[in-house]
């Protein structure tokens, strides 16, 4: 596994190129069996003034000496991969020859670490036609892409996303920073840090939020403002303290899908989610009300009952009566001497109903307040933040106001 990462740092000066040569050439990182220079070279040995006075001799030949000096990149491998420094050295030759043709560029291998890695460092003038080089977001993707195909060459793994060297899934919120500096802040304070902090945040909002404007609620809840505009690509979060972070820097580093897209797409879910326990708690309710209409009618069957005796007007010979059907150890044999124990059962079964009404009632009142006294707790706190906010920020201008009039009632010495 090979990663192809071009360095950000400044590149516009002589002493910025002279003392990338020196770190890279450093003995205690490299020695001369692993260091070459493409192009143009004289010398027979490699130290970083020779190659330094090489690359300047060239940029004052095509009268470029000015701009950006040098391009730098590190061409790593995993620690288990199965590669020797003699086998990355042949690696970057190979690859400055493809991607930086008529570049001079010196390529020196470092053993240093637990992880063999490759350092190439590139004249900005071509030694050709002197030309300028430049790289494009475009041209970073050909990079990977060309490195990637280098290593298929030679059996090595290749980066897979989602996933780790061994191919096994790289689980939701585990940590993974390309960054050293990031890794190490999250592998030993990962506690302290507001990047964990705002993840933390984000993940709690997103349980239950089934909306834009209700995340953007939750997250200011928990001490987060969130930037979301049209405008913008990226979703910023800012904490009472002023830090600010992205949705893609959370999105790189804990492996966490926050983009905009992913966020709807949970909030429609969540949606879904809410709408069908509705509709299943209705359904429930529904067949509740079908109960007690049964109920209703062995109970309006009975008073026919005990009023007329077996014959009920309309009843089609053969045909079972209402409260047969309810109460199927009721016949029509013994519907007269089972009149007593039918009305008491069927007053049993009103009252049940009737208490089970109000119950149910109760619960829904109950649930009621309990919805209401949970939105005026949030607004009634949102409120109080809101007040504080706007008195603080008053102050602030009373006093930026005081300091200006004090200024300008200063006497001019």
């Amino acid at each position: 596994m090979a990663i192809n990462k071009t360095v950000n740092k400044r590149t516009n000066s002589h002493g910025a190129m002279k003392n990338c040569m020196e770190y890279v050439l450093r003995q205690d990182k490299t020695n001369e069996q692993l260091a070459y220079v493409t192009g143009p070279y004289c010398y027979d040995e490699i130290n970083y003034d020779l190659v330094y006075r090489t690359f300047l001799e060239e940029k004052k030949l095509w009268n470029k000496d000015s701009g950006r000096m040098y391009a730098h990149n590190i061409i790593s491998w995993h620690k288990d991969e199965q590669i020797t420094p003699e086998q990355a050295f042949e690696f970057g030759k190979e690859f400055a020859e493809k991607w930086f043709p008529g570049f001079q560029t010196l390529v020196a291998v470092h053993k240093d670490k637990d992880h063999i890695h490759c350092h190439l460092v590139t004249n900005s003038v071509s030694y050709e036609d002197g030309r300028k080089l430049h790289s494009t977001k475009r041209d970073l993707e050909r990079m990977k892409q060309l490195t990637n195909q280098m290593c298929r060459e030679r059996g090595m793994t290749v980066v897979e996303k989602g996933k780790h060297f061994d191919g096994s899934q790289i689980e939701k919120g585990e940590v993974i920073a390309w960054s050293k500096d990031k890794y190490n802040l999250f592998r030993q304070q990962v506690k302290d840090s507001f990047v964990a902090d705002c993840a933390m945040a984000v993940l709690k909002a997103l349980e239950n939020c089934i909306s834009k404007e209700q995340f953007i609620e939750k997250m200011k809840q928990f001490g987060w403002r969130v930037n979301w505009t049209e405008k913008r690509k990226h979703i910023t979060f800012q904490n009472q303290d002023g830090k600010k972070v992205r949705d893609s820097n959370l999105s790189k580093t804990f492996h966490l899908d926050i983009s905009k897209e992913a966020l709807e797409h949970e909030f429609n879910g969540n949606y879904e989610r809410v709408r069908a326990e509705a509709e299943r708690t209705a359904g429930t309710d529904e067949e509740l009300v079908g109960y007690y209409r049964q109920v209703e009618t062995a109970c309006e069957g009975a008073g026919d009952i005990t009023g007329a005796g077996n014959e009920r007007e309309g009843r089609v010979t053969g045909e079972k009566s209402e409260d047969e059907r309810v109460y199927p150890g009721i016949s029509e044999k013994n519907t007269q001497s089972e009149n007593g124990k039918t009305a008491a059962i069927l007053r049993e079964s009103r009252n049940a109903r009737r208490n089970a009404e109000v119950e149910c009632r109760n619960s829904a009142d109950d649930r009621r307040i309990v919805r209401n006294a949970e939105t005026q707790s949030v607004f009634t706190a949102e409120q109080r933040r809101f007040e504080e906010q706007k008195r603080i920020d008053d102050q602030e201008r009373a006093r930026a106001a005081r300091r200006r009039n004090k200024r300008r009632s200063e006497p001019e010495l």
